[in-house]
């Protein structure tokens, strides 16, 4: 019989061991939300919050109730652009690191 992890786990253990894969998560999520497919980008970016800052430290940063933080990372969450834009400073901050945009020819 294989042996399975949770893979909720697996990505907290990841990202708070190594930067660059907390990176790419980050990015992926920027991405994905550029690019039309939010619902993926949510769910990226929820696991990513769970992993860095936690919901209660991002409900004080953002100054915006943590049960509805959690239902704007939802697969059904409808984030206005400032709180999207909040959440994605605050991990942005946690990480220490900024994002750029740049279009490529599809």
């Amino acid at each position: 019989m294989a042996l399975t992890r949770n893979f909720k786990e697996t990505v907290i253990q990841r990202v708070q061991s190594d930067a660059s894969f907390a990176q790419a998560l980050l990015d992926e999520a920027a991405t994905l939300f550029l690019n039309g497919e939010p619902e993926t980008a949510r769910l990226i970016l929820r696991d990513l919050v769970n992993a860095t800052i936690g919901f209660e430290q991002l409900a004080t940063l953002t100054s915006k109730p943590s049960k509805s933080l959690h239902r704007m990372l939802s697969p059904t969450g409808n984030p206005s652009m400032d709180n999207l834009a909040a959440i994605f400073r605050a991990v942005r901050e946690r990480l220490q690191v900024s994002l750029s945009a740049h279009s490529v020819a599809a």
